[in-house]
């Protein structure tokens, strides 16, 4: 299915409300973040499970959300991937799926453009559809959302379709490039590490 058009531009979601959704719905999932989102999601989440340590590692954050998938198979992973980091590794859908980690997420937030290099747009055409590349990469539980009200509504549902599970949000451009460093690492990677081993609570 098309993205829908309002005046022959694609509809999008404002960003901010967009991940407000997954803080409201995040109880113990680990939740990855890289490049545009690991700029916003540390402005509204400092949880314990929080793995903001590869601000600007394109590419490189569904597989590394992968592998702590499989290494904690007890507990859910979300990964904020952007839309131009996805176009960098399209590879990784179809190992994703091979390795059918039940408790996978992978997120999408698609805004057209290589946000924290300045806004360069990237080379995926208009009609490009990330959810059917999940599909045919063989991830069976792929959606697309580009209507805040709508992710509202859906988002849970969505989340507790059997993994692995790729959801793309189609979001609104923001004026703020700016990625700042994250903070030293070394006691937020301990505190990490002491909450991924505990066992979640039911």
């Amino acid at each position: 299915m098309q993205p829908a058009t309002e005046g022959g531009v694609r509809r999008a979601m404002p960003l901010r409300p967009a991940l407000e959704v997954l803080v409201r719905l995040r109880k113990q999932q680990v939740v990855v973040t890289t490049m545009g989102a690991a700029r916003e999601w540390p402005r509204l989440s400092d949880h314990p499970l929080d793995f903001h340590y590869l601000p600007s590692s394109m590419g490189q954050a569904p597989l590394i959300g992968l592998g702590l998938a499989m290494a904690r198979p007890e507990r859910e992973v979300i990964v904020l991937n952007g839309d131009g980091c996805m176009l960098m590794n399209l590879g990784a859908l179809a190992t994703i799926a091979a390795c059918g980690a039940a408790n996978y997420t992978l997120l999408v937030l698609e805004n057209g453009v290589f946000e924290v290099t300045g806004g360069q747009r990237t080379a995926a055409p208009p009609e490009l559809d990330f959810a059917a590349l999940a599909r045919a990469a063989g991830i069976r539980s792929a959606a697309a959302f580009d209507d805040l009200s709508t992710w509202q509504a859906h988002a849970a549902d969505v989340l507790a379709l059997p993994g692995p599970r790729f959801i793309v949000l189609r979001v609104q451009t923001v004026s703020d490039y700016q990625l700042p460093s994250p903070p030293p690492m070394q006691q937020r990677l301990k505190r990490f590490c002491r909450a991924l081993e505990e066992a979640p609570v039911a």
